[in-house]
């Protein structure tokens, strides 16, 4: 009686889960991967290489939203001077933030690289408190702390603040704060992020060119491919993200994306010899046991949730499906972040 005593949307649903699945592996394996790309384009000023990723990036998400025909979600985007001055603020803060990432990955410093995407999800909850006035259980209150605790470590026994850490943790954090202002999905809102982005950066590319001074076109055929891949690098990840998130629970989505700072974390250590001392092992395993607290308040939280949803209503499926609300903006993704 196995397959035949499932409903099809049983099956439908487990079919959808394990797609959801895949994609996003896909997606935060390939932010994990990230430094692999960096590395190779490690001989081009940080600066160009963002400029590089700014204006390929915007080529790439053309493409894809002409395959998708969704071009009327831009000029509605565009339209609405809120969400267009939201999304002004947003490609400040994503072009910081990517800046700040391929510099730490270009010059060594992709432990702290990884540090701050381990921390992000926490910011996010002490953003939550301090701007939207949630409430903050006492486990999470207890992960914070000992966030901080381990932040406060690596900077006094370092010497020095991990601003690396704290400035990709933090413009990441505001970014997803305002973008969930912004009424415009990930994929439209990024490209137009890029494109507010895109004349600086051409400006950037020309007058590098016009000195003498860039990389692109002036060396080899492989780093002219490389830089210009920086469009595809950028894309198809947070294409992948929202393929995962139309079809997986926000529990699940919680999960998998600490695979990006460990993947960062594994290759810092393991393929590029970043040394691992004593002291950021302290503030390392303080983190893990920040997100070990919030990951299982998490899933209680949402367990008593499904409860009181099953109790009040016998018989409907809890919405374990989808990205968590019905308005489409309740996952957003952590990528753009990189």
């Amino acid at each position: 009686m196995g397959d035949a005593s499932r409903s099809p949307h049983t099956v439908e649903s487990q079919r959808s889960f394990r797609s959801g699945l895949a994609w996003g592996l896909a997606a935060y394996g390939s932010w994990g991967l990230f430094p692999i790309y960096f590395k190779a384009v490690a001989a081009v000023p940080a600066l160009e290489v963002l400029a590089h990723r700014v204006v390929w990036s915007l080529v790439v998400l053309a493409i894809v939203l002409t395959v998708q025909r969704r071009w009327r979600e831009v000029v509605a985007a565009v339209a609405d001077l809120r969400t267009l001055a939201v999304l002004g603020v947003t490609a400040l803060l994503i072009g910081g933030n990517w800046y700040v990432f391929i510099w730490a990955v270009t010059t060594g410093h992709m432990l702290q690289s990884s540090l701050g995407y381990f921390i992000n999800p926490l910011v996010n909850v002490f953003l939550g408190v301090v701007f939207l006035g949630e409430r903050m259980s006492w486990a999470g209150v207890a992960a914070v702390a000992m966030a901080a605790l381990g932040v406060g470590w690596l900077t006094v026994r370092g010497g020095s603040v991990p601003w690396v850490a704290l400035v990709l943790a933090f413009s990441f954090a505001f970014y997803a704060l305002l973008r969930k202002t912004a009424r415009v999905k990930p994929v439209p809102g990024l490209a137009v992020e890029t494109a507010l982005l895109a004349p600086v950066a051409l400006l950037f590319l020309a007058t590098t060119a016009s000195s003498g001074g860039l990389y692109f076109g002036t060396g080899s055929w492989r780093l002219d491919l490389l830089l210009a891949a920086a469009g595809l690098v950028t894309a198809l990840p947070l294409v992948w993200f929202n393929m995962a998130a139309q079809s997986l629970p926000l529990s699940t989505l919680g999960f998998l994306q600490y695979l990006s700072p460990t993947g960062q974390f594994l290759l810092a250590v393991l393929a590029y010899g970043e040394p691992l001392t004593r002291d950021r092992l302290v503030a390392f395993a303080c983190i893990w046991a920040a997100l070990a607290i919030f990951t299982v308040d998490q899933l209680r939280t949402r367990a008593r949730i499904a409860q009181l949803v099953a109790r009040r209503a016998p018989g409907v499926d809890s919405p374990q499906i989808g990205n968590g609300n019905g308005d489409g903006r309740g996952s957003e993704p952590p990528d753009p972040r990189f």
